[in-house]
């Protein structure tokens, strides 16, 4: 499999890779042969990351970094490079959320939200992305949302944020491109997470959410971190400035939900 994909022996930097999905990501790049730069602001779940990565026999270091600070993420860089190389891969992860109806968001949540999910993903593009252009290229890979094309409401600006975060990708994709950096969006769903266990605790949700997907199932961080292994690897290498949806086909089931007579089936 390392070979098929063509990634091992790069380094990849994952943001927020200290737990969830980010988690699930480094391990499956590991798993790929990659050396994986654990960037997060949770030292501990950082390295736990790194201890479940080595456990299975891969290479990777935990970086603490503020991704919405250049300086921090230069300092990151150079200490990524100082032990494993310049960077091929980046995977901007990290993301914050700030629950609340627009008429009420206070301008602080709007900030925090904005500057986490979309001002911190084009710093450590920018940063990671010019030591790529000096090395003749790369791959950058951008988690979205399906919030960001499908509003998402008391969310506060996280739906803004995750739009945002698609057009950065195409922008990148446009005028990296010369420069062999790729760019690409994976937007999940619904995702089973440490951080949305609280919302399937009721049986009753879960099933109710589970039959909303035609694949009838909560999607899991490997089903992420697959998507992302795949837009990283050599395997895509024509592949730029697009998204992949990953969210086991509820983006199909809109008209699913208008009663057709005539036409309405049971459903299954």
């Amino acid at each position: 499999m390392s070979d098929w994909l063509g990634i091992s022996g790069r380094v990849a930097v994952v943001t927020g890779g200290g737990g969830g999905i980010g988690r699930a990501i480094c391990q499956t790049l590991a798993e790929a042969g990659a050396r994986v730069a654990v960037l997060d602001l949770d030292a501990e779940g950082a390295a736990e990351t790194v201890r479940l990565v080595k456990e299975n026999g891969g290479e990777a270091m935990a970086v603490s970094a503020d991704i919405t600070s250049e300086a921090s993420v230069t300092t990151a860089r150079d200490a990524i490079e100082a032990a494993f190389g310049p960077a091929q891969i980046l995977v901007n992860n990290a993301a914050l959320v700030r629950n609340g109806a627009l008429k009420d968001l206070s301008l602080a949540d709007w900030n925090a939200v904005i500057t986490v999910n979309l001002t911190g993903f084009f710093v450590c593009s920018q940063v990671f992305g010019r030591r790529m252009m000096e090395q003749g290229g790369g791959s950058i890979v951008h988690v979205s949302s399906v919030a960001g094309v499908v509003p998402q409401p008391t969310s506060g600006a996280y739906s803004v944020s995750k739009a945002g975060v698609m057009m950065l990708s195409k922008n990148i994709a446009m005028e990296w491109g010369p420069s062999g950096i790729r760019s690409n969006v994976v937007s999940p769903a619904m995702v089973m997470t440490p951080m949305s266990a609280v919302i399937y605790r009721d049986p009753a949700v879960k099933e109710r959410r589970e039959k909303s997907v035609p694949m009838r199932r909560i999607g899991q961080p490997q089903d992420i971190a697959d998507a992302i292994c795949f837009l990283a690897s050599d395997r895509a290498t024509y592949i730029s400035g697009q998204e992949i949806t990953c969210d086991g086909g509820w983006g199909t089931t809109l008209l699913a939900t208008v009663p057709r007579p005539g036409f309405d089936q049971p459903a299954n």
